[in-house]
């Protein structure tokens, strides 16, 4: 877990600056009291302790399978391990119960460290898409699944500098090239007459939603739903319609939404295969009954379980988030502390940003479409751990 000293503080943090180097740095008691006391006492969206438990105990089965030694995520002068972060999930699952009558033992039983530099904090949901599983002219636009020659390549099997790398391509004609793009798939029929489709939906742009939110609900015709699920992706760099919509002056950067997005799209449908394509990155789905699901094959919980960039914050993880949320009728922001779970990736996740996921239907569509607040995130270790670690330091 990074460098001990003998005094004896693990990670003793420097008085706070924007300049500070990335890290995570350990913050005092009176900040961490403040900081219960304010989950515990906001108005609306307060912790449900209870409502932890099933996520953490998935955490735990995920945890459960690492080695415990291993490395989960090194990050400025920190080590995380599995096993600091199995611990700590195991301890905070032992108190839930203790945790309404006595919050202080948050204190208590953990250390907690302030991640620097704060964290960007979007959001993202569970569209719901008018769609039919069988042919329609009323449903022209089809959700694949994975092709089968998509193929994927470890890179690392090559060369150690390229660990966790892939390459995602296809052959054409003996040469490896790379996979078909948007424009190629969605307007040049390049997946047609494969029997790939799994579905149908009435809205090319819903398509695009999902894709970018990465799971949804279908609503069939016979108002029965099914989960539309994340199976895979063509390996083509992402682009962001926001911001390609903006360095075109067609749309302004104050205010920006998903809401806006689809706005324009619908205001603006010759300029709709143009502006599509300037994304390449295209999903593949699987159908389900259950979801959505993150990165640990785990269910997500709204407005708790968040998406990460999992070389700074491992899967698994627990962490305290602070930040204010947009209100729908309401240009004002509310203050907003839950204990959060590190239970997926995305794609354009990287550093300290993180996704929160919002749920399912209007309210979490417009809180996903409209989030974009800085944050803080807090990271609880185990104090029984940290302190071990440090006597044994202390000795050396």
């Amino acid at each position: 877990m990074g460098s001990l000293v003998c005094g004896c503080s693990l990670y003793t943090s420097k008085p706070y600056a924007d300049n500070r180097p990335k890290g995570y740095y350990r913050i005092d008691s009176a900040k961490v009291s403040g900081l219960i006391n304010r989950l515990q006492n906001q108005e609306e969206g307060g912790v449900s302790w209870h409502d932890l438990q099933k996520g953490i105990e998935h955490n735990l089965r995920y945890l459960s399978s690492k080695p415990e030694d291993g490395v989960a995520a090194r990050y400025g002068r920190m080590h995380l391990t599995w096993g600091m972060l199995k611990q700590t999930n195991e301890e905070m699952l032992e108190l839930l119960p203790l945790l309404d009558g006595s919050p202080e033992l948050l204190n208590e039983r953990f250390v907690w460290y302030s991640m620097v530099p704060r964290t960007l904090l979007t959001g993202y949901y569970e569209p719901y898409l008018e769609a039919s599983l069988t042919p329609d002219p009323d449903y022209p636009y089809p959700l694949y699944s994975i092709p089968a020659d998509l193929k994927t390549l470890d890179l690392g099997k090559f060369h150690h500098r390229w660990k966790g790398q892939k390459l995602i391509y296809r052959q054409e004609n003996g040469e490896v090239v790379p996979y078909h793009d948007r424009g190629e798939i969605d307007f040049e029929g390049a997946l047609q007459n494969k029997g790939l489709e799994i579905a149908w939906v009435k809205d090319l742009v819903d398509v695009f939603i999902l894709q970018i939110q990465g799971s949804g609900r279908l609503v069939l015709p016979d108002g029965s739903v099914k989960h539309v699920l994340y199976a895979g992706k063509n390996g083509l760099k992402y682009v962001s319609l926001g911001k390609v919509l903006i360095n075109r002056g067609l749309l302004p950067k104050e205010g920006m939404s998903m809401q806006k997005i689809r706005t324009f799209l619908s205001e603006n449908p010759q300029l709709v295969e143009e502006l599509l394509t300037t994304n390449p990155s295209y999903v593949f789905f699987r159908l389900d009954d259950e979801g959505p699901f993150g990165s640990m094959g785990a269910p997500l919980t709204p407005m708790t379980s968040v998406a990460v960039d999992s070389k700074v914050l491992p899967l698994g993880s627990l962490a305290l988030l602070t930040t204010r949320l947009p209100q729908q009728d309401d240009e004002t922001k509310l203050p907003f502390a839950r204990m959060v779970m590190a239970q997926d990736r995305g794609g354009a996740i990287n550093g300290t940003r993180i996704d929160l996921f919002c749920g399912s239907g209007p309210e979490a569509e417009f809180l996903a479409g409209h989030l974009t607040s800085w944050s803080h995130i807090y990271l609880p270790i185990s104090r029984a751990l940290v302190e071990k670690m440090e006597a044994a330091k202390c000795k050396e």
